[in-house]
């Protein structure tokens, strides 16, 4: 005998359906209406579909105590990986997919090896990639800024902070992409698992045996730096070196090489933007405003190991029970309008940029962060600097399918 469905009401319904549009293939393109919609229906800044489990988290503050909570646990993407393969194995040990003490060791680790001040050491580099990508640019014909600047540009600075080679380039690019699928939870398709099968196991023959290799012959980069990193007598197995190493790359590669189109077509609808820009290229706001506006990592998720109740909208509470799936979406709240004022508008001088949550928050806050603003900084004060008159020649590029890391696949330019 089986218990049948319950029937939902017409308003559960319309609630279901809203949701569910956020997984639309056009939504991409433009999510905001969609999380608009999700907004609108739960005027704490929380909806819960009947009978999901889940509670989908629009507003600023409920977002940010989510992510700082304590019972706020990391990693369900990996119980929708199949088991025993390449791809679980890639990802059981970054630092990203476990909580606690676990996660503690692991990020101290990663940590030890990426100070502020190897990052900071890095600004020479990223203005010189910077500007040799912009010299190779034709400018008397429409070019690809996505191929000739947002992608080899974080990929160059990350691979080069790491220590790998140049020739492989397109290699690690190619990677990076599928782990982008992973980490989105792309995993239904066949066909895309057998390309991350390959990928996978492609990875991790590269990085097989250099944990031991570069402790008996450490080099320059960040690779030989994380391999030394000791904490107690704790090291990073090479396991667990792959992981955090891919993880750094497809991290500190897609993110920023999907802000830099994204936020070039948010400056092509906001003209005024960009002329306060090419009028102050150095603007020290550009960064954050940017992160807020574009939110290169759109949703993250949560899940809640105890009951919570927690701050939301307009200084109210809601207790979420445990076991539920918090999806923290992100670009909702860097434009919630209760935090921001005219949330849709860039504004360099807007005086609470900084607190969107591009970067998450709390125990899993982006570890790059300090290196994503770098590299925003110097690319759009070269952009304002080098090519004042520069215009998308196409407002309407197309998408990756990825919502979660969203970015234009191309954004076609006309630059003088």
């Amino acid at each position: 005998m089986t218990t049948p469905m319950p029937t939902l009401s017409a308003e559960q319904q319309r609630v279901q359906a809203t949701v569910q549009a956020l997984w639309h293939p056009d939504t991409a393109r433009d999510p905001h209406p969609a999380y608009e919609a999700i907004r609108a229906l739960g005027p704490l800044g929380v909806v819960s579909p009947a009978g999901w489990g889940a509670a989908f988290a629009t507003s600023h503050a409920l977002n940010s105590a989510v992510l700082r909570s304590p019972s706020a646990r990391s990693g369900a993407i990996i119980s929708q990986v199949p088991a025993d393969t390449a791809s679980l194995r890639l990802l059981q040990p970054m630092m990203l997919f476990h909580n606690g003490p676990s996660h503690a060791r692991l990020r101290g680790l990663v940590q030890a090896a990426f100070t502020p001040r190897v990052v900071a050491e890095q600004r020479d580099l990223i203005r010189a990639q910077v500007n040799a990508l912009l010299d190779a640019l034709p400018t008397d014909r429409e070019v690809d800024l996505v191929a000739g600047l947002a992608a080899p540009l974080p990929a160059r600075v990350i691979m080069h902070m790491l220590g790998l080679r140049g020739e492989d380039e397109a290699k690690f690019i190619r990677w990076t992409q599928s782990v982008a699928d992973l980490l989105a939870g792309e995993t239904g398709s066949p066909e895309l698992m057998t390309r991350l099968e390959a990928d996978a196991t492609e990875m991790r023959a590269y990085f097989r045996t250099l944990a031991d290799d570069l402790r008996a012959h450490p080099q320059p980069g960040l690779l030989s730096a994380l391999a030394a990193a000791e904490d107690g007598g704790e090291r990073l197995s090479s396991d667990e070196l792959l992981a955090n190493a891919v993880l750094l790359l497809a991290a500190g590669h897609e993110t920023t090489s999907n802000l830099i189109p994204g936020a070039l077509l948010e400056l092509h609808r906001q003209p005024d933007a960009w002329a306060a820009l090419v009028a102050r290229p150095d603007h020290p706001n550009v960064p954050d405003e940017l992160l807020r506006v574009v939110s290169p990592v759109q949703l993250d998720g949560r899940t809640l190991a105890d009951t919570v109740t927690l701050p939301t909208s307009g200084g109210q509470t809601v207790t979420l029970n445990a076991g539920t799936h918090v999806q923290t979406m992100l670009a909702a709240a860097n434009r919630d309008p209760d935090v921001f004022p005219h949330p849709d508008r860039i504004d360099w001088d807007r005086p609470n940029s900084a607190r969107h949550l591009a970067f998450a928050a709390g125990a899993h806050y982006c570890l790059g962060a300090p290196l994503a603003r770098l590299e925003i900084a110097e690319v759009f004060a070269a952009l304002a600097t080098r090519f004042p008159a520069l215009r998308v020649t196409d407002p309407h590029p197309p998408f990756k399918a990825n919502l979660v890391l969203r970015g234009p696949k191309e954004l076609r330019v006309q630059l003088d």
